[in-house]
C-alpha cells in the first residue's frame, strides 16, 4: 500500500516537471505558453488520425455526380482498382511513411504550433530563414484550407446523395453548398467554444474510426450475398478518365491512368501535420507529437486498406455500381447488400466519422494560422487567443470563411471539387517537403530531439523529398479526356498564384522579419497583390 501511495506521489510530482520542460522548450524557441497544454499523446494522435481518416476516399467515389461537384467518370478513375491499384496504395503508404518519419524527427526537435513553416525558419541558414518560412507557410496554409474544404464539402455531398435514397429529394449544387456552409458554421462553433469538448470528441472519433469501422467492414463482408474474386479485386483495370468514352489509357497509356489514380490515395494521407500544430497544447510534446505523426499514418493505412478490400470484395454488380442513379457507388454497394434502410444507417456512421475529420481539420488549420500570424505571416489581428476559452477564435472563423470561398466555384465548374483535392495534396506536401529538404541540405542547423532516426535520417529525408517532387508534377496533369474548360485541371493556377505571392516579397526586398513590413510595403506602393510584381529596385 505504501509503495502504491509513493508511486502515485511520484507520478504527480513528474507532471509539473513535464509541464515545465514543455514550457522551457517553447521559451527556448521564442514563445510563451498561451494555449492550454492539457492534451495527451493519445489526443494528439487522435486529431491526425481523424483528419487522415481513410473514409475520405468514400466521399469521392462518385460524389458530385448529382451535386455539382465532379463528373462520376472522373471520380471512378481515382478509386476503382485500376492497373493493380491495391499495389499502388501499398506503395503510396510506404512512401508516405517516409514523409511522416522525416516530419516526426523535425517536430521532436521543434514542437511549435507553426509547424512546417517554423521548421524551415529554424533549419535554414540565417540569410534565407525568413524567406524559407514564408514560402513554406503559404503552401501549408493553402493546403490546410483546401483539405478542410475537400473534407467538409465531400461530407455535404454524402449527405445530399444519402438524403435522395428512397425519397423525392433532388441534390443540386446550390443545396450542397448550403449544407456545406451549415457544416462549417457548426464546426466553427464547436472549435470556438468547446475547447475542452474537443478532447472528448477526439476520444469518440478514435473509437468510431477503429472499433466502429471494423464492425462496418465485418458486417459488409458477412452480409454480402456474393463476393468478387481476388483476381477482380487485385487485377481488374478500369479507365474512367474518358468523358466521351476514350480515356487516357488509350490516348496516353495505362500507366498515366494509374498515376492519376495516385491522387485519391495520397490525398487521403494528408493532414498529419496536425500533430505538430497541436504540439503547444500537448504534454511531453517532444515525444507525443512525433509519435502522433507516425502512428496516425500507420493506423490509418491499416484500417483504410481493410475498408477498401471489404467494399471491393462485396461489389455485387460492377456495371450497376458504376452507373448507379444515386451517383454514390459506396451507397449503391450498401443498398445491394443491406437494402435502403441498412445502407442509410451505415452511411450515417460514415458521415459522423467524416464530420469529426472536418472538425479537427479546422482545429489544425486554425492553429497553423494562429502561429503564422504570431510570426507576421498573416495580419497580427489574427494573433489572438481568447482569454476565456483559450482558443484562437479569429483564425477558426478565418479558416471557415476561406474554406467556403474555395468551394464557391463548384456552382459553375464540374472540376472545382477534384481541383481542391489536388491543391490540398500539393500544398500540404510541398510544405512538408521544404523543411525536410532544408534539413537535408543544411544538416548542421538540425539539432535533433529525442525522436532521432540517426543513420537513417538522411536516407529517409531524400526518399521523402523525391516522392513529394514526383507527386507535385503528377497532380498538375489533366485527369479527364478530352481537356476543355470544364475538365482542365486548374491546380497549377492556384498553386502558381501562391508561389508567386510567396516569392514577390523577397524580390521586392521586403524584410519579412520586420513586424508590419508587408503592410508598410503596400502602403508605400511597393506591393500590389492585384497587379504585376514590381521590378526590384
Amino acid at each position: 500500500m505504501s509503495r502504491s501511495l509513493g508511486d502515485s506521489k511520484n507520478m504527480e510530482a513528474r507532471k509539473p516537471d513535464v509541464q515545465a520542460r514543455d514550457e522551457d522548450k517553447l521559451a527556448e524557441l521564442g514563445y510563451k505558453q498561451d494555449l492550454n497544454r492539457d492534451w495527451s499523446m493519445l489526443h494528439n494522435f487522435g486529431v491526425s488520425f481523424s483528419i487522415i481518416t481513410f473514409l475520405i476516399w468514400l466521399e469521392y467515389w462518385g460524389t458530385g455526380c448529382h451535386v455539382g461537384g465532379v463528373d462520376r467518370r472522373q471520380l471512378l478513375q481515382f478509386i476503382h482498382p485500376q492497373d493493380k491499384d491495391i499495389e499502388i496504395c501499398r506503395l503510396i503508404i510506404t512512401l508516405a511513411m517516409f514523409v511522416a518519419a522525416g516530419m516526426a524527427e523535425i517536430v521532436s526537435a521543434i514542437p511549435t504550433s507553426g509547424g512546417p513553416y517554423f521548421w524551415s525558419a529554424i533549419l535554414a541558414p540565417k540569410h534565407i530563414s525568413a524567406f524559407a518560412a514564408w514560402v513554406t507557410g503559404w503552401f501549408n496554409l493553402l493546403g490546410q484550407v483546401a483539405v478542410t474544404t475537400g473534407i467538409t464539402f465531400g461530407l455535404a455531398g454524402l449527405i445530399s446523395t444519402t438524403a435522395s435514397v428512397g425519397t423525392s429529394y433532388e441534390a443540386t449544387a446550390g443545396k450542397t453548398l448550403g449544407i456545406f456552409a451549415a457544416l462549417l458554421v457548426s464546426q466553427g462553433i464547436i472549435n470556438s467554444f468547446g475547447v475542452h469538448l474537443l478532447r472528448y470528441l477526439n476520444n469518440t472519433s478514435i473509437l468510431l474510426h477503429s472499433v466502429g469501422i471494423s464492425c462496418f467492414c465485418i458486417a459488409v463482408l458477412a452480409k454480402a450475398p456474393t463476393h468478387q474474386s481476388a483476381k477482380f479485386v487485385f487485377s481488374t483495370f478500369y479507365d474512367g478518365t474518358g468523358v466521351e468514352g476514350i480515356g487516357w489509357s488509350i490516348r496516353a497509356s495505362p500507366a498515366y491512368v494509374a498515376a492519376c489514380g495516385v491522387l485519391m490515395s495520397q490525398y487521403t494521407i494528408t493532414g498529419f501535420d496536425a500533430s505538430a500544430h497541436l504540439s503547444e497544447e500537448t504534454r511531453n510534446a517532444q515525444w507525443s507529437a512525433p509519435l502522433g505523426v507516425i502512428m496516425s499514418v500507420g493506423c490509418s493505412s491499416i484500417f483504410g486498406f481493410f475498408v477498401i478490400l471489404s467494399l471491393l470484395f462485396s461489389i455485387q454488380d460492377f456495371e450497376s455500381t458504376v452507373n448507379s442513379d444515386i451517383g454514390q457507388p459506396v451507397t449503391q454497394i450498401l443498398i445491394d447488400i443491406f437494402g435502403e434502410p441498412g445502407a442509410i444507417a451505415l452511411m450515417t456512421l460514415i458521415m459522423v466519422c467524416v464530420y469529426h475529420c472536418g472538425l479537427f481539420s479546422m482545429t489544425s488549420n486554425s492553429r497553423m494560422m494562429f502561429g503564422f500570424a504570431r510570426d507576421g505571416g498573416l495580419p497580427h489581428f489574427f494573433d489572438n487567443v481568447d482569454a476565456k476559452f483559450r482558443a484562437p477564435i479569429r483564425t477558426i472563423w478565418l479558416a471557415a470563411f476561406l474554406s467556403f470561398l474555395l468551394a464557391v466555384p463548384s456552382l459553375g465548374s464540374t472540376v472545382a471539387f477534384s481541383a481542391a483535392t489536388s491543391i490540398a495534396t500539393i500544398g500540404l506536401y510541398i510544405s512538408y517537403g521544404l523543411p525536410i529538404l532544408v534539413g537535408l541540405i543544411w544538416p548542421r542547423n538540425f539539432d535533433k530531439g529525442p525522436f532521432n532516426l540517426r543513420f537513417a535520417s538522411r536516407i529517409v529525408a531524400l526518399v521523402a523529398v523525391l516522392w513529394i517532387g514526383f507527386i507535385t508534377i503528377i497532380f498538375c496533369l489533366p485527369t479527364a479526356n478530352p481537356v476543355d474548360s470544364q475538365t482542365l485541371n486548374y491546380t497549377p493556377v492556384a498553386v502558381g498564384i501562391v508561389a508567386l505571392w510567396a516569392v514577390q516579397a523577397e524580390r521586392l526586398g521586403i524584410d519579412l522579419e520586420e513586424p508590419g513590413a508587408l503592410e508598410k510595403a503596400e502602403a508605400e506602393g511597393k506591393l500590389d497583390v492585384d497587379a504585376d510584381i514590381a521590378k526590384t529596385k
